[in-house]
């Protein structure tokens, strides 16, 4: 079970970060990320990190998309093309949606037992030990990426200010 829904988020989590690289428009990008941030979760949560996993979602697919999403339509990339979508994701995306959905039905449905759960060790930890961990061991890095986040959006809105 674990196995399954490991390849199936991987190969998700592989499938929107390469979809971030090939879009053209930003906002589609973002949406990748989303996408990309969530299917970690979901690999955390296979770990055993159920916090962590918690925090993923909230954190970065949550809060930090939104910010880029907000600086991405600060920044007003231009006008969005209207399409009618590609002749492959009719002809591809619904039989593997379908395909994907039946895969994931039959895994949830085969399994008779409880889900139990994945440890690393037999060290369980709390969240006091990761907290401790988080803001003592790690404090220095978890502020340092913080400060880079912010200089990144200053910068961006910079960059993007119109000059009348």
């Amino acid at each position: 079970m674990h196995l399954a829904l490991f390849i199936i988020f991987a190969g998700l989590c592989v499938a929107g970060a390469l979809n971030l690289l090939l879009q053209r428009h930003p906002i589609n990008s973002a949406l990748s990320l989303i996408v990309v941030m969530s299917s970690l979760s979901v690999l955390y949560l296979l770990l055993g990190a159920e916090f962590l996993a918690a925090a993923q979602v909230i954190v970065y697919s949550g809060a930090i998309m939104v910010l880029f999403t907000f600086v991405i339509m600060l920044l007003n990339a231009g006008r969005e093309e209207r399409t009618h979508g590609s002749k492959l994701a009719y002809i591809a995306g619904f039989p593997g949606a379908a395909a994907l959905l039946g895969l994931l039905a039959y895994i949830f449905l085969s399994q008779r037992t409880t889900f139990g759960n994945a440890r690393l060790g037999e060290y369980l930890a709390t969240t006091g030990d990761l907290s401790r961990v988080l803001f003592r061991d790690l404090l220095l890095p978890f502020e340092v990426t913080s400060v880079l986040i912010l200089i990144a959006i200053l910068g961006a809105v910079a960059l993007a200010r119109k000059e009348h």
